[in-house]
């Protein structure tokens, strides 16, 4: 996260370092306007669960505010009662707090504003400037015209202001059905820009509202309702993606029709975040959720921000990947793999390594003694020499894993196979000394090994080298553990452009593998959930939320190092 400037204005050095819109709130700073005040918002509609292209805007919209020492609102945008549950207005909230923002007593509804956004359409009316319209949506769409071809006209442009006024009052009172008729702005059926050919702001709804109730009848349409409640709040910089670009001529039509003084605020467009490998419209997110092709909106292959926390990536690892991607004017996707290299760098600072077998198989050490345990200190994390060390208990039969042992292993195949010798981490040199095997499915049941006990760390031989190095668990001392092992949800890096094709073609059939016979070290057995830990040599894991005390279930976050593209070369 940037540092706060108390000043209000940055040094060259820091200059250089901002992006093309904080270069914009430098100017707007330098030049006086609004005082030289930053006042941004975050407006959210509470339709759904947020996603990461979400978390880029809050890292803008509240980071911009905290660079220049301004503030930064939340505000939901509740202007559909069709779409919206206080379930969303609570998840949205705790994912920006999870993130690292806050928004202190600053927090807004458009809701708030219904009854001064409905006045401002009256007082439209009264100027003139709005009217009603009875044609139903398909009508006023044919209406329109095209980008080269000017529109027409509604038969109902200019009623009197008496009749608008009437007919906009029975509106809200709820005598009429939906769809049957709109409140228009009247702007110009000619302009170039389809949003000015006179834009719909006030429809119908019959349905109660989350916050409101059965008060409206009339709900304002998004263009009517934002930049106006940015004006009531005293925005001074309305951060949106590129697509409100075009929408930008509308919000400073309304916003000089309501302004009595020199204060406007300015609206400024950036890149949205897109993802490889993803879909970012919470539309589709949502289908997935309702068709249960995921377990919900936190299911961790989701790009939701609550099913990346569930998966384990944290709130700096999401903030590095947005500072890392910028802002610019120019839509890009960006490659999956970037955002997992952010997570990889912040857990390899601070994530504890443990000894964790997926796939087990038992190894037994012969000359050990069978009644003999002991504990081997081992390194927490040697980025951290703060995080210090931990004891793992080690007996005669271990866990290790089952890919780890091959019958013929070729040349260059560095773990165990048969009189071969492999270091047990932290522990002591083994080397094979047989194997049993089910003649029928050709599985290693069991592998039989011999240790050298000069080679324990503080040994005569603790130096002796030896290539390969196996992690493991000791048998007696095992916990039991469920483990998901999740990969991308589709299979293709772009599912929603490939034309003649549902984006739900693409689904990634291996996106989730669930391991119920894993083992764990013991100081997992009561691990607490979102605790987060490097499985040596497989990867990066999370407590999900549903572990409990002795049964703990982990979620993969990411693998040591990106696999996938290699795998997609195949």
């Amino acid at each position: 996260m940037n540092e706060k400037n108390t000043g209000g204005k940055n040094s060259p050095a820091e200059s250089s370092s901002l992006n093309f819109i904080e270069q914009f709130i430098e100017e707007d700073i330098r030049e006086g306007k609004n005082d030289g005040r930053v006042h941004t918002r975050f407006p959210p509609e509470p339709n759904g669960y947020l996603h990461i292209g979400h978390a880029k805007a809050i890292c803008l919209d509240f980071g911009s505010a905290e660079r220049f020492g301004g503030k930064c609102n939340l505000r939901f945008d509740d202007t559909n009662p069709m779409k919206e549950e206080t379930e969303y207005v609570d998840s949205i909230k705790e994912d920006i707090h999870w993130l690292g923002f806050d928004w202190e007593d600053r927090e807004y509804y458009a809701s708030d504003y219904f009854d001064k956004l409905y006045d401002f359409a009256v007082d439209l009316v009264k100027r003139g400037l709005a009217y009603v319209d009875d044609q139903n949506s398909e009508q006023i769409a044919a209406q329109k015209g095209t980008p080269t071809k000017p529109g027409t006209e509604s038969p109902f442009r200019n009623r009197s202001v008496e009749e608008n006024l009437d007919l906009f009052t029975r509106m809200k009172a709820g005598e009429f059905n939906e769809g049957t008729r709109v409140l228009r702005a009247k702007i110009d059926m000619a302009s170039p820009n389809m949003h000015m050919r006179d834009p719909v702001i006030y429809r119908i709804v019959n349905r109660a509202h989350h916050r409101t109730g059965n008060k409206w009848h009339v709900y304002p349409m998004y263009d009517f309702a934002h930049g106006q409640s940015d004006y009531f709040e005293g925005i001074t910089h309305s951060l949106c993606t590129l697509e409100f670009e075009v929408h930008r001529p509308l919000y400073d039509w309304l916003v000089d029709r309501l302004r009595t003084g020199d204060y406007r605020p300015r609206q400024i467009e950036f890149n949205r975040l897109n993802l490889t490998y993803t879909v970012m419209s919470k539309r589709k997110l949502q289908e997935l959720v309702e068709e249960k092709l995921v377990s919900g909106w936190d299911d961790p292959r989701m790009p939701t921000i609550s099913g990346l926390r569930r998966r384990g990536y944290t709130p700096e690892s999401i903030r590095n990947f947005v500072k890392t991607i910028g802002y610019t004017k120019v839509e890009a996707i960006n490659d999956f793999a970037l955002l997992e290299h952010a997570v990889r760098n912040d857990l390899n600072a601070k994530a504890p390594r443990v000894f964790a077998v997926l796939d087990p198989v038992k190894l037994v050490i012969t000359n050990y003694p069978a009644d003999k345990e002991e504990e081997m200190e081992l390194v927490n994390n040697p980025e951290d020499e703060s995080m210090g060390s931990r004891k793992v208990p080690f007996s005669n039969e271990l866990y290790i894993e089952r890919n780890d042992f091959m019958e013929d292993p070729p040349r260059k195949f560095f773990r165990l196979g048969p009189d071969r010798e492999v270091r047990l981490k932290g522990a002591y040199i083994v080397k094979c000394t047989g194997y049993d095997k089910d003649e029928e499915t050709g599985k290693i049941e069991k592998i039989y090994c011999e240790y050298d006990p000069d080679t324990k760390s503080g040994g005569p031989a603790a130096n002796r080298k030896v290539k390969g190095t196996l992690h493991w668990v000791s048998v007696k001392h095992a916990v039991d553990a469920e483990v998901r092992q999740y990969d991308r949800l589709f299979n293709h890096e772009d599912p929603m452009g490939q034309k003649g094709h549902d984006y739900k073609e693409f689904l990634n059939p291996d996106s989730l593998e669930v391991l119920r016979n894993c083992k764990l070290e013991p100081s997992l057995a009561d691990v607490k959930p979102l605790d987060k830990f490097q499985f040596q040599r497989l990867g990066y894991f999370c407590a999900d939320k549903k572990s409990e005390p002795g049964k703990p279930v982990f979620n993969r976050t990411v693998p040591l190092r990106d696999t996938w593209g290699k795998m997609s070369k195949k």
